[in-house]
């Protein structure tokens, strides 16, 4: 397969992943008051696709190995499209988490084998652009997810997400019709275990987590903060979109540079915006101004992704660990944070007020962009010698 071709694919089932995740934003103050939620309780339903994912994550890894890429990713669409159905005309909020949780194993089991199926085809010195491009088709997806979740609490979630769900019904098909990949010619000695060990890959999954953390919190209380400052459903989704857009654009270039001068200054930079942006998050006492803050928030993060899954999937490399497997990491990473954000956030503003979780995430933001300037840098990857 080409390498369009490619990036057109795991593109596309990562676009649609992703508008699934996010089209919760803008329908949690709708959600919240139609089934009486607490914070905590919101906080728990956007948990719910991450805590699939945690699930998800090591089985998916395993699955992209053992089965394949293409196997792997037409699983996680079947779950997609029959959580997509069940959230369309579920109606309490505990069959609404399981709809989530399915959705978040099968977002596992396609980013496992959609990111494999990048990864262990480039060269290092390539990747990070090869994933920033990825990940700019999965904002996208996460930019058209809040149109979509505040054109639901118009029209209605059972007629538009049902018809949603054959979207990903054709996903599939086109899935199947490609051509398998074929088999890394890698090393795949590596286990998790032994990686898990090793301090190059902890630092790399923190790097990944705490990106994470932010977003599942921002993700909770960004939307009901907005909601009791006047902002409607259309405007929270405004808010979250043009954020998207911003970080879309961001992400492929910031790939491309991680590939040519190392993963950390992208990271350290994205970092550093970030802390900032929290210790900023409760000033606004007007709804334009916290969006402001919402979309620098989410600008400064897109310069982390790329950068922290490529030196996931590098790490991997050094030690022999297939790249589906460090697929899986990634997905674990990610969920865990997300998890800790979304859930852990909205239950320390539920008894805090919002300021404690952001000045808390600011802290580690802050901590940990320190800990990357005055530790030694990671280098560029060096071209791969002819053979």
């Amino acid at each position: 397969m080409s390498e369009r071709r490619l990036l057109a694919l795991v593109g596309s089932v990562v676009f649609v992943d992703t508008m699934f995740y996010a089209v919760i934003t803008p329908l949690l103050p709708t959600l919240a008051h139609q089934l009486h939620l607490s914070r905590l309780s919101a906080g728990l339903l956007t948990a719910s696709y991450a805590a699939g994912t945690l699930v998800g994550s090591i089985p998916g890894g395993i699955l992209a190995v053992r089965a394949g890429p293409r196997l792997t990713v037409c699983a996680g669409l079947t779950l997609l499209a029959c959580s997509t159905v069940g959230f369309a005309w579920l109606r309490t909020i505990g069959w609404l988490d399981a709809a989530r949780v399915v959705e978040g194993v099968g977002g596992a089991c396609s980013w496992a084998g959609g990111l494999a199926w990048i990864a262990a085809g480039q060269p290092p010195q390539r990747r990070g652009a090869m994933i920033g491009r990825a990940l700019a088709a999965a904002i996208g997806g996460s930019l058209l997810g809040p149109a979509i979740g505040a054109l639901a609490t118009v029209a209605g979630r059972q007629a538009l997400f049902t018809a949603l769900a054959s979207v990903v019904i054709a996903l599939i098909v086109l899935t199947r019709a490609m051509p398998a990949p074929t088999a890394s010619a890698q090393a795949a000695g590596g286990t998790l275990r032994h990686a898990l060990g090793r301090p190059r890959v902890v630092g790399a999954i923190w790097l990944m987590a705490l990106p994470a953390i932010v977003s599942g919190m921002i993700n909770v209380i960004g939307p009901l903060r907005l909601h009791r400052l006047g902002a409607s459903a259309v405007a929270i989704g405004a808010t979250f979109l043009i954020g998207a857009a911003i970080e879309a654009a961001i992400s492929p270039a910031v790939g491309g540079l991680s590939d040519r001068h190392g993963r950390i200054a992208p990271l350290r930079a994205g970092l550093l915006v970030t802390t900032a942006a929290l210790l900023c998050f409760t000033a606004p006492e007007r709804a334009v101004l916290l969006a402001f803050v919402i979309v620098a928030l989410a600008s400064a993060l897109g310069a982390c992704w790329a950068p922290a899954m490529a030196m996931l999937a590098d790490a991997g490399d050094a030690l022999g660990l297939d790249q589906g497997l460090a697929a899986a990491l990634m997905n674990l990473a990610w969920a865990g944070g997300q998890i800790v954000g979304a859930a852990g956030g909205g239950a320390l503003a539920k008894l805090s007020g919002d300021g404690a979780p952001t000045i808390a995430a600011a802290a580690l933001c802050g901590a940990t962009a320190l800990a990357l300037t005055v530790g030694r840098s990671a280098p560029a990857p060096r071209p791969s010698r002819p053979r």
